[in-house]
């Protein structure tokens, strides 16, 4: 049975937890098809030092959905609103996947609202066969007709099969909402470009954290963006694919602990 993490609600309808107390604030983005029980072990590890807020993208958990068909700027915007309710300051941004979109919109758009940012297995820029391969992903998912736990073989190698974070993921895409997965798929699918060239810009501390299996948000996507931001980094952590977080989260509690010390 799925353990659903208790959540608060901004007057507009957007699901979030808080834990932890701290003079940083870090707010956690996840992808499409997920929702804040996806980290779990970030959430679990962060808030002994830090207040961590994680939310439920909109039309995913138990967030209201977006009105019409949004692209990623919309998504941007629905973010800074989220952090304008909940009256958080100046915040560290940490995304996965098309949070990770949504984080490099966020501190394109609005660096005084981001103290760092953390892109996880972010897209950047696909090429040719990777944004056909996509964008018809998205066609698929938005027909209604689709195959849930398709993306489990991208997402996870044949090892990691039946483990506790293999059968979370599975889950999670059972229990997604199909209109607001197809709403945020489509803004992932066409959204890879949209700040792509805004990195050079962010003077902020910037990670940009994959896993070296990782076919669609690859390593060199992330040394990618991390040579064009001021402040960048790449880490790639060997042998796990697009769930790193869940699959590795000592590895990438501790990459993530010490970005938020970085100056």
């Amino acid at each position: 049975m799925l353990r659903t993490l208790p959540r608060s609600r901004t007057s507009s309808g957007t699901a979030y937890v808080e834990r932890g107390a701290g003079d940083e604030t870090l707010v956690l983005v996840h992808g499409v098809g997920m929702r804040i029980e996806a980290w779990e072990p970030q959430i679990d590890r962060l808030a002994e030092n830090c207040r961590v807020i994680a939310v439920d993208l909109p039309g995913h958990g138990f967030s209201e959905a977006l009105g019409g068909s949004p692209e990623l700027p919309g998504y941007v915007a629905w973010f800074r609103r989220f952090l304008d309710e909940i009256d958080a300051g100046s915040v560290n941004v940490a995304g996965h996947s098309m949070g990770a979109l949504i984080a490099g919109g966020i501190v394109a758009t609005a660096p005084e609202r981001v103290k760092r940012v953390a892109l996880l297995n972010g897209v950047h820029r696909r090429n040719a066969q990777a944004r056909k391969a996509v964008e018809a992903r998205a066609r698929e998912i938005g027909s209604g007709d689709f195959d849930r736990e398709a993306p489990l073989a991208r997402w996870f190698s044949r090892e990691d099969v039946g483990t506790e974070a293999y059968c979370l993921v599975r889950a999670l895409l059972q229990a997604v909402d199909p209109a607001g997965y197809a709403a945020a798929y489509k803004a992932f699918a066409t959204g890879d470009s949209v700040y792509s060239d805004r990195w050079p810009q962010v003077t902020c501390p910037a990670m940009f954290l994959t896993g070296d299996g990782d076919l669609n948000s690859t390593a060199d996507m992330a040394r990618e963006m991390a040579a064009a931001a001021r402040r960048g980094w790449a880490v790639v952590i060997d042998g796990h694919r697009h769930m790193v977080n869940l699959t590795a989260p000592d590895e990438v509690n501790r990459a993530l602990a010490d970005w938020m010390t970085s100056r």
